[in-house]
């Protein structure tokens, strides 16, 4: 059960969430709770922008929120399978300092969705969690690409399942 604190927060940003319509809603198409009666367990669909290896994508996250929210950052991770080398293959696990060491109340769900869909575009090789990603990223950005397209059409298209199980 969530804490007070973390309770009006998330309530806070959840009415934040359905009132922008601006143009990160177009990329954040879903952000909300799974369950109305648990503000701890949430989701999220993030739509790749149209340019960049993974244009035509829609990746669904998990997000558990600790009960010590906003002073402890959210566990997000990738439900969809995506090729990248900030992003475990098997868990879906992000890299991300702003989901660890970088966190700060400031920060919402939203603007961590956002900051998400920033990596997609600029990953970072340097801290992988997929080094084959990484080393493709880093010495054959060609062939880098062409995986990161191939594994958005078969997972992350309009086509793809919308659920992918990392334990497969």
């Amino acid at each position: 059960m969530a804490g007070v604190g973390a309770t009006r927060r998330l309530l806070h940003e959840l009415a934040a969430v359905n009132r922008d319509r601006s143009g990160q809603k177009e990329l954040v198409k879903v952000l909300e709770p799974i369950r109305e009666d648990d503000l701890l367990e949430w989701h999220a669909e993030l739509h790749a922008p149209d340019q960049g290896v993974y244009a035509g994508g829609r990746f669904l996250l998990q997000i558990q929120i600790p009960t010590s929210y906003p002073t402890k950052p959210p566990s997000m991770h990738f439900i969809t399978r995506i090729f990248h080398p900030n992003v475990d293959w098997k868990s879906g696990e992000i890299c991300l300092d702003v989901l660890q060491s970088q966190w700060t109340p400031a920060w919402t769900l939203q603007s961590a969705c956002t900051a998400i869909l920033a990596l997609l575009d600029v990953p970072e090789p340097d801290s992988p969690l997929n080094v084959d990603a990484a080393n493709l990223a880093r010495c054959d950005s060609v062939a880098y690409r062409g995986l990161c397209q191939l594994y958005t059409q078969l997972y992350a298209s309009e086509k793809a399942p919308t659920e992918m199980n990392h334990s497969e």
